[in-house]
């Protein structure tokens, strides 16, 4: 279990920290929920405890990893495979399992086919959601800004 000031990645949302843990009454049944505030966009979410393994919350990863992260950014686009839409469900379970890796090759492999104008309106749209979803986690892993965060990720994208 978390606790309040735990920096935590929810998957599909971003990298936060838990400001509070309450319990709360939905749909007649009492559960208690992580509040979290999302550390790229001031979004606020709820996030079940007794869902947090199922949904792959995980705490925002050490430091050094970013290290790899930025790597990643930095190599060669993997070949796009099939139409949008099966690329588009394969990204989609890869960004649940919350792999930073996994993260950073479809942002690498978005963006890259995006400036190539070869991608989708709902990739363009993920490839949006990744970026914060990567900025969130290096603020957090690094004690940086949003600014300071956005800076390393076009660096290692160039």
């Amino acid at each position: 279990m978390y606790k309040i000031g735990d920096k935590i990645l929810y998957p599909m949302h971003g990298a936060g920290i838990i400001r509070q843990i309450e319990k709360k009454e939905i749909l007649g049944e009492l559960k208690e929920y992580y509040i979290m505030n999302i550390a790229c966009g001031n979004m606020e979410v709820m996030i079940p405890v007794e869902t947090c393994d199922k949904i792959g919350v995980r705490p925002v990863v050490a430091p050094e990893k970013i290290d790899e992260v930025v790597a990643v950014m930095k190599e060669e686009s993997s070949a796009a495979i099939g139409n949008w839409n099966k690329r588009y469900r394969d990204n989609t379970e890869k960004i649940k399992t919350g792999d930073i890796i996994k993260v950073a090759e479809i942002f690498r492999n978005l963006l890259r086919a995006d400036e190539n104008g070869k991608i989708s309106a709902g990739e363009k749209k993920m490839l949006n959601n990744i970026r914060k979803i990567l900025l969130s986690e290096i603020m957090l892993s690094l004690n940086i800004s949003e600014d300071e965060a956005r800076d390393i990720v076009e660096y290692a994208v160039k």
